[in-house]
């Protein structure tokens, strides 16, 4: 993917003009409006990626304040396509690093993107790249840090009922993505659940404990662009969340079935590494029951994003 767009380039858009003055990463622009106030351009040549984040938003960015709003759309030049997009002061990928979170921070981070995934799952549509890079936040001094929580980056977004999600395409980080998508069995809205409970992992329980850039599920000695490195990543799903039940051949084809075949060899139930294991010196038992919720490998057995905003979790922060 690549963009047309540089740097002192002044762009027309229907609400105001913008001039781009820095470029975050290829297809992605901060710009200047008319009241110097900073946006976030997105263009990318030959790809519908922009056209459909900015149609989804368009859908849904008037029915929750948790998804990053489109504030205007780029007439001139007409191509390649360029949405703007509200601008916050960071992610909470870099956020959580810098420093971890607290508690009251964790739950109001993991409400307000559960908020955004209801919306989405209500009309049956998958964000499909759940993860702390692409939620956006505003940032405020003292205990609790956070004005604006967004989930953003919706280019990716698609219907339960497109040739994506029912042929079983591959999206997004392989290290947040559901064991669905990863073995490229047909996925639907519970793979963003999965990838939420990834994302929560990662921001307090596993963060708090490892620090750094830990993830639960980095294969060991592998990098993203190795050919096994999405089997490596299956594997350390299977580590900590198998072993796969029998009923999970009801959705998989013979070829995807040898690979729980392999898995059960490579890591065998004695080998298993069971997250709900950890200790409570580790992880409370109310926080390892309500991230064990949403790490079922088969996805039939996730709960929805309703059912979690529901749940009993949210009600006791005395652990």
């Amino acid at each position: 993917m690549s963009s047309l767009l540089r740097i002192g380039q002044v762009l027309k858009g229907r609400a105001s003009q913008y001039t781009i003055t820095k470029e975050l990463r290829d297809t992605v622009w901060f710009a200047k409006n008319h009241l110097q106030e900073l946006v976030v351009i997105k263009s990318v040549q030959d790809h519908p990626r922009v056209e459909n984040e900015r149609d989804v938003l368009k859908r849904f960015q008037h029915r929750t304040p948790y998804l990053r709003p489109l504030i205007d759309e780029i007439n001139e030049p007409s191509a390649p396509v360029a949405i703007a997009l509200k601008y916050l002061q960071g992610d909470l990928f870099a956020t959580s690093i810098a420093r971890t979170l607290n508690r009251r921070e964790l739950k109001y981070v993991s409400r307000c993107v559960l908020e955004a995934l209801q919306t989405l799952h209500n009309d049956g549509f998958v964000h499909t790249d759940v993860k702390p890079d692409n939620v956006f936040v505003n940032l405020l001094e003292g205990d609790m840090r956070f004005s604006d929580v967004q989930l953003g980056d919706l280019g990716g977004c698609y219907s339960t009922q497109s040739d994506w999600a029912t042929s079983g395409t591959m999206v997004g980080a392989p290290i947040w993505s559901s064991p669905e998508v990863l073995l490229e069995i047909p996925w639907n809205t519970a793979t963003d659940i999965w990838s939420f409970g990834a994302l929560l992992t990662f921001l307090y329980l596993i963060n708090l404990i490892y620090g750094g850039h830990f993830n639960l599920f980095h294969p060991k000695e592998l990098k993203r662009d190795d050919e096994h490195y999405v089997l490596g990543v299956v594997k350390e799903q299977f580590r900590f969340f198998g072993p796969f039940s029998d009923k999970i051949t009801e959705i998989a084809d013979p070829d995807t079935a040898q690979v729980f075949v392999y898995l059960m060899e490579q890591i065998p139930s004695e080998k298993l590494t069971p997250f709900s294991r950890i200790t409570k010196s580790e992880v409370s038992q109310k926080d390892n029951i309500f991230i064990s919720k949403m790490m079922k490998l088969d996805w039939r057995d996730r709960p929805t994003a309703k059912e979690l905003l529901e749940d009993e979790w949210w009600k006791d922060d005395t652990e």
